[in-house]
Parts: structure tokens; sequence; C-alpha cells
């Protein structure tokens, strides 16, 4: 039982260095791409086998230390109090977790370029991403004369990607504040524009 007992405690701190270390090798290479499992391994002082089996590849690594730092706001999200809780009522709320969402990809810049830009299968499927377009559906749902919540959520969350904060961050150099007040200002105007206008049928 002690053996056991520590070899668990062995694979937790070794789980922790992998992440300490994945997430320090994001935040100083330049492009994502240039992260290998072969870097991570030898940063954390693990062999390359200990990380495979611990996350399978590279895609793996990626989404688990995704989920590790994402951790404080879906906490907050799930049983937090304003703004982020589920108390807020859902015109506050609805910018709250968005701003979540881009501050989150601000600190993780590498980070989320690389879980976002990798596989080979569409990012809309990937679990993060369909969690936080769930949640925000469920939420815009409580929006009285906001009846496409689907499609709102996706157009909404589409001011987050990586891609474009990697743009505007890395690029074209917009400030953080900058960011946050015009992602909140086209928040508040979707919100306050009700429901779209059909198209007349055609003749």
């Amino acid at each position: 039982m002690p053996e056991r007992q520590s070899s668990r405690k062995d694979a937790i701190r070794n789980r922790e260095a992998v992440l300490a270390a994945a997430d320090a090798l994001f935040t100083r290479r330049e492009s994502p791409e240039d992260v290998t499992m072969a870097d991570v391994a030898a940063a954390a002082g693990v062999g390359k086998g200990t990380l495979f089996r611990a996350f399978g590849d590279r895609a793996g690594l990626l989404r688990a230390l995704y989920e590790a730092r994402l951790e404080p706001i879906r906490r907050a999200v799930e049983t937090g109090p304003p703004p982020l809780g589920p108390a807020t009522p859902p015109h506050v709320r609805v910018p709250a977790l968005l701003d979540a969402a881009l501050c989150f990809k601000l600190d993780h810049r590498r980070l989320a370029l690389a879980l976002e830009e990798g596989g080979s299968g569409s990012p809309y499927r990937a679990e993060h991403y369909e969690r936080w377009h769930s949640l925000l559906r469920a939420v815009l749902e409580q929006i009285p004369g906001l009846d496409d919540s689907d499609f709102t959520a996706h157009a909404l969350l589409a001011a987050t990607r990586a891609d474009l904060v990697e743009h505007l961050a890395g690029e074209e150099r917009v400030p953080r504040e900058t960011m946050r007040a015009q992602l909140a200002d086209y928040v508040t105007r979707v919100l306050a524009s009700g429901p779209p206008q059909k198209p007349p049928a055609e003749k």
C-alpha cells in the first residue's frame, strides 16, 4: 500500500511538472508549433515515455494543460458569485463570460492558439468549444426576444477565437483593455438589437 501511494504521488508530481514545463515553453516560444513533446519532457525532467503514457499525444497534453489553466474560470462559472456565477442576470452574465474567455486567451495566447489550430477535425467539435457554446447558449436563451441563441452563441464566440486574439494582440498591437472594451461594446449591441428581421420572401 505505501508503495502504491508513493507511486501515485510521483505520478501527480510528474503531471504537475509536465504541465508547468509545457506552460512555460508555450509562453516563451514565438510559435506554438515550436514546442515538441521532447522539449516538454526535457524541461520537466521526465522521459518521453512517461509523457506519452500520461497524455497520449501532443493533442492530449494540450487539452490537459488548457483544462488545468481554465479550471478557476470553470469553478467560477458553475458555482461562483457574480458576474460569472449562475445567479447573475443573463444581460450581465453574457458579457462577463465572453470577457473571461477573451482574458483567458490573452493570458495563454500560444496555448490557446496551439489547441484551436491543432488536430484535423473541426474546431467547433472540440470539447472545450462545445462547453463554452453550450453554456453561452443556455444563458442567451434566458434573454427575452432573442430567438436564435444557438447562432448568436457561435457568432459571439467567434470574437474570442485564438487566431483573432493573436492577430489583434500580436500583429496589430491592440492593447488588452482596448480589446476588452471593444468586445463589451460589441456584445452589448448584439444583445440590444433584438430578434433579427426575417428576409423578405422571394417572389
